[in-house]
């Protein structure tokens, strides 16, 4: 009988083991896959959730047999750990906030447990697992408006830091996780001037007047354009931000939200104890309950319109994603791109004396560009002014030293208008993108632009 259960015990290990290898070897397909990429990624998404959830419930069902085989509970905590990184990935593809309510179960059951608590005292490898849950689980919390999480894990992620120096004084790649922790600093000391305002997102309790609702009714049946795709990018020099996401395009990604239920006002109380704070801490428990979905989730609300958001694109890369997108846009959709960056204002004036310089350097290496690009000015303006507006100020995507490369001129943007968009400027040269926002409205009513203020008092 000892013989049985001795070779029972060992099937179910490697079972297990080949379960782990099979889903680690289609996460690392998706791992990397760009939030706005198309094609075939679907298909590799639905394929590594499909083998993670069976790894989940094979270790739910088996756990005696695994813990008896030598399972550690940091093994959990990174299965775990790894289904709450591919739901918050699919957020990012989707905007479906209910993949991002799903990341936050998992995030929280594994804080709440300590999964890792006990190997990253020991094993480096499982110490730098651990920074990177906190690190994840961060992102989550911030982007659900969970306050008081984010205040309790920065204040642990910030002491992790600080032990693994002691813990590990050889190991010099804890420098990186010191910059990780300054980010976040920084990141959450700009944000707290919005922590006691009225949420970011659109909520139907404060955003909806009665007395706009004829209005709404009567352009509703002329032309309704749905808003369907998002896209996000800014660039600065010593921008806020933390990891991919900066400090304005987290805020634009705020108010291109559904606010759920109201629930945003309802202050969830963070404890933190020593003994952790959910039922079921014995062994080495894996399940899992969803308790939030019902809280976070409201049917009655329409879908979030997808977000697409570029860190430090180039301007080539920015044209590439929104040519993809207004491609695949349905025709009775409007799709919004939201632009953060200084610029030059043309004729050679710029903010410094390099920026200036650079100007002076760019203007000719982009002599045979604006040639190239002469049979827009012929066509396009016909008698509305000088098309050479469209290509002398520009927004800076990258060092201005580097001069043509990473200028974006509103003639990049007008073929795109054929297409409905709405375009942000936000930049104190958003004044340069005037002229295309002014043909693009008399020639062919799909393009409105706000733009920011120049100067900001």
């Amino acid at each position: 009988m000892a013989g049985e259960s001795s070779s029972g015990a060992n099937t179910v290990a490697r079972t297990f083991k080949a379960l782990v290898e099979n889903a680690e070897r289609k996460f690392a397909r998706v791992r990397d896959a760009p939030t706005h990429a198309r094609g075939p990624y679907s298909h590799y998404f639905h394929s590594v959730f499909k083998s993670y959830m069976r790894l989940w419930k094979y270790q739910q069902e088996n756990r005696a047999e695994l813990i008896g085989s030598g399972l550690q509970r940091w093994e959990i905590g990174e299965i775990a750990s790894r289904i709450g990184q591919l739901y918050f990935n699919q957020y990012m593809r989707t905007s479906e906030a209910r993949f991002l309510i799903e990341a936050y179960v998992f995030y929280e059951a594994i804080l709440h447990r300590k999964y890792f608590d006990e190997g990253s005292k020991k094993d480096k490898g499982v110490r730098f697992k651990e920074l990177r849950f906190y690190a994840r689980f961060l992102m989550v919390s911030l982007i659900l408006n969970r306050t008081e999480m984010v205040k309790l894990l920065v204040d642990k992620f910030k002491a992790l830091v600080d032990d693994s120096k002691s813990t590990f004084p050889d190991t010099t790649n804890f420098k990186e996780w010191k910059l990780v922790l300054q980010e976040i600093l920084r990141f959450t000391k700009a944000d707290t001037s919005l922590i006691n305002v009225r949420p970011l997102r659109f909520c139907s309790l404060f955003d909806s007047y009665p007395s706009s609702l004829p209005y709404v009714a009567r352009f509703h049946a002329k032309k309704v354009l749905k808003f369907r795709e998002a896209l996000l990018t800014s660039y600065h020099k010593h921008e806020v931000k933390f990891a991919e996401l900066t400090l304005d395009t987290f805020r634009m990604l705020q108010c291109l939200e559904w606010e759920p239920s109201g629930s945003f006002y309802e202050k969830h109380k963070v404890e933190s104890q020593e003994n952790g704070a959910l039922a079921d801490h014995s062994a080495a428990s894996g399940l899992i309950d969803i308790n939030l979905a019902a809280d976070m989730t409201d049917p009655s609300l329409p879908p979030n319109p997808r977000k697409s958001i570029l860190h430090r694109s180039s301007v080539t890369q920015l044209i590439a994603v929104i040519a993809t997108i207004c491609e695949e846009l349905p025709p009775d959709s409007v799709m919004l791109l939201y632009l953060s960056a200084t610029g030059n204002a043309g004729g050679g004036s710029a903010s410094s004396s390099e920026s200036s310089g650079s100007s002076r350097k760019s203007s000719k290496s982009n002599h045979g560009y604006h040639e190239k690009s002469s049979y827009l000015r012929d066509n396009h303006i016909n008698g509305m002014g000088d098309s050479s507006h469209f290509f002398e100020s520009c927004l800076w995507l990258g060092p201005s030293r580097d001069g043509g490369p990473n200028n974006l001129y509103p003639g990049d943007i007008i073929p795109f208008t054929r297409r409905p968009i709405f375009l942000i400027v936000d930049s104190d040269n958003s004044h340069a993108f005037k002229a295309g926002s002014t043909w693009s409205r008399k020639r062919r009513n799909t393009c409105f632009i706000p733009f920011s203020p120049e100067t900001i008092i």
